[in-house]
């Protein structure tokens, strides 16, 4: 069952960025659901097993880097997509301290490369531009940010998305006005800011799920860091039907929804990770962890909160699972897969877009 705008973006050619990634993955599947004629750009699959070998996608796909400016906009170009979603990114904080100038050319350079080559799009109408939820200023206060609130991060990571926002913004002030007559004003450019999105398929290094279901699988114990780290867990189904949402608004030519996007559960949703590993060994009883932090580690977040309020009230977005169904659904795609080798994905998205 496919309704709103979802229907609305049925049948359209539609360019990805890491389309081999874990969110980028999952979006081809839906856009599959969908009719979508796909073009994809991302590096070649390097985890083993990897979620979108496992989809065994059609698609017209480029391997390629970001950072490769004419490769990417010649890639663009030819697939007269009317839409991109930019999901390709160094994105996680750990290697970010391992390499920083690598995660600010993708994260920064790559994004910029993105822009140069839509505007130079006869086709492109709009653009969805991923960043994170940790791109503002964390004071780790019981605050949940707005999009207004300062930007910031402590992390090479945070603050090369936070460059990326303010990238995206002047980007569209300088080239993307509507009130300028030039060939490209049909563009509209939107940012969407969501993080700790889990569920099936994600085998990224230093992730909670990944990491107790990599030890599960080989009946091993998960060591865990932080337990008391508090996050804005959501599935990524939800987490991608926002990115829907913005992206059809923006093929209609609202202009309202040319901005940034909080992503994010409801407060209430909010759990630190002791409670997402409760729940997690409810699901798969091979789920085994231990509590050891480690020293002298990098720093990472231990509180952050979203506010929702903007998309709820302007686009009509809502969580369609809550944390404890989204953990329920995670564990079971995992479970499936090392007990059987299925891969759920589709069952999953079917059943989303059903609700």
């Amino acid at each position: 069952m496919v309704k709103g705008h979802l229907e609305y973006l049925k049948n359209r050619k539609v360019f990805v960025t890491g389309h081999t990634g874990f969110k980028g993955s999952w979006l081809i599947a839906m856009l599959r659901q969908l009719n979508c004629e796909v073009y994809g750009y991302a590096l070649e699959c390097t985890s083993d097993p990897n979620h979108f070998s496992l989809l065994k996608s059609n698609g017209h796909y480029v391997y390629a880097d970001i950072r490769d400016p004419n490769k990417l906009k010649q890639a663009v170009s030819e697939s007269g997509a009317e839409i991109v979603f930019h999901l390709a990114a160094q994105s996680l904080v750990r290697p970010s301290y391992r390499d920083p100038r690598y995660t600010y050319e993708v994260n920064v350079m790559g994004s910029l490369n993105l822009l140069e080559a839509v505007r130079a799009s006869p086709s492109v109408r709009a653009v969805v531009m991923v960043t994170t939820d940790k791109v503002y200023a964390n004071r780790e206060e019981h605050y949940a940010y707005r999009e207004d609130d300062k930007l910031g991060g402590h992390d090479m990571y945070s603050s090369s998305k936070a460059c990326c926002e303010i990238l995206i913004d002047s980007y569209r002030l300088s080239f993307l006005k509507p009130d300028l007559v030039t060939e490209n004003q049909q563009i509209l450019l939107a940012s969407l800011r969501a993080g700790n999105v889990i569920g099936g398929g994600d085998w990224s290094e230093d992730r909670l799920i990944p990491d107790l279901v990599r030890a599960a699988a080989t009946k091993q114990t998960a060591k865990i860091r932080n337990p008391q780290a508090v996050r804005p867990w959501q599935h990524v189904l939800d987490c991608l039907n926002a990115y829907l949402i913005v992206g059809a608004e923006l093929l209609k030519g609202n202009r309202e929804a040319a901005g940034s996007w909080n992503v994010a559960p409801e407060k209430a949703a909010v759990y630190a990770v002791e409670n997402i590993l409760t729940l997690s060994t409810q699901y798969w009883n091979e789920i085994k962890y231990t509590i050891l932090p480690q020293q002298n580690a990098p720093h990472e977040a231990n509180l952050l909160m979203l506010d929702n309020t903007k998309i709820k009230s302007k686009l009509n977005w809502t969580p369609v699972y809550s944390t404890q169904e989204t953990v329920a659904l995670t564990i079971e795609w995992y479970r499936k897969y090392y007990e059987s080798g299925d891969c759920i994905t589709e069952r999953q998205v079917e059943k989303f877009l059903a609700a």
